[in-house]
């Protein structure tokens, strides 16, 4: 039973559904939404990996409305040392945690300039080592730039997963394993993408939209909404 406000109290975590039921679901997907984006505002590599820390515990509207003048003064990391600390905590003063957050920038900033010559590296393992980073939004830039199939699970992926047993496991990094070892390869680049608007959208985690759901009837969740 899951007892972690992530998959949902109570819920049990489904089964491992079958490769032609995850392939029909992910085809709907596809068919629904083509191309699906991530919500966060960026222009470059280095807007993005700052957007995605920034949004820990907080909502992307909240962190589109913060960085939309960040950004345009501070889009490198060159010049975000130059705005600083203080520069950076009036813009993101409306997010939570953001006086750690505007440190970690920093710090980021700092090594980005010294070690990496101000680019953005493109390995999940330098990526993780930078203040703020970690797995999660490693693999959303390493998704979103460099487009790499990389899966970045964040609670509406585990709820869904575990609800629909589209990607099974017990902790992120199982069901990051399950979505690269049961989803289709030519639906790997978008997956986590079709899976965190569904479960931002339509799996909610309270009170499921089932009604409005593509995948109601290849579902096995017990407890559907009518």
């Amino acid at each position: 039973m899951r007892r972690n406000g992530v998959a949902g109290i109570g819920e049990r975590m489904a089964k491992q559904l079958d490769y032609h039921t995850i392939r029909e679901i992910f085809t709907r997907f596809q068919a629904s939404e083509p191309e699906p984006k991530g919500e966060l505002n960026h222009v470059n590599a280095y807007t993005l990996v700052v957007a995605v820390a920034l949004s820990a515990q907080a909502t992307d509207a909240g962190v589109n409305k913060a960085t939309e003048k960040l950004f345009q003064i501070a889009d490198t990391p060159e010049k975000m040392l130059a705005l600083g600390e203080e520069g950076v905590i009036e813009h993101i003063k409306t997010i939570g945690l953001y006086r750690n957050k505007a440190k970690n920038v920093i710090k980021m900033a700092k090594i980005l300039v010294e070690d990496y010559g101000g680019e953005v590296p493109n390995s999940r393992a330098a990526l993780e080592s930078l203040p703020g980073v970690g797995r999660k939004t490693a693999n959303v830039v390493l998704n979103m730039w460099w487009h790499y199939p990389a899966q970045a699970v964040d609670t509406h992926i585990f709820r869904v997963g575990n609800r629909t047993g589209i990607c099974p496991g017990k902790d992120v990094v199982a069901v990051e394993r399950a979505i690269e070892d049961n989803i289709p390869v030519d639906f790997q680049q978008h997956a986590h993408h079709w899976l965190i608007l569904h479960g931002r959208y339509i799996c909610v985690a309270r009170k499921p939209k089932c009604k409005a759901c593509l995948i109601n009837d290849l579902c096995p969740f017990e407890e559907k909404t009518t």
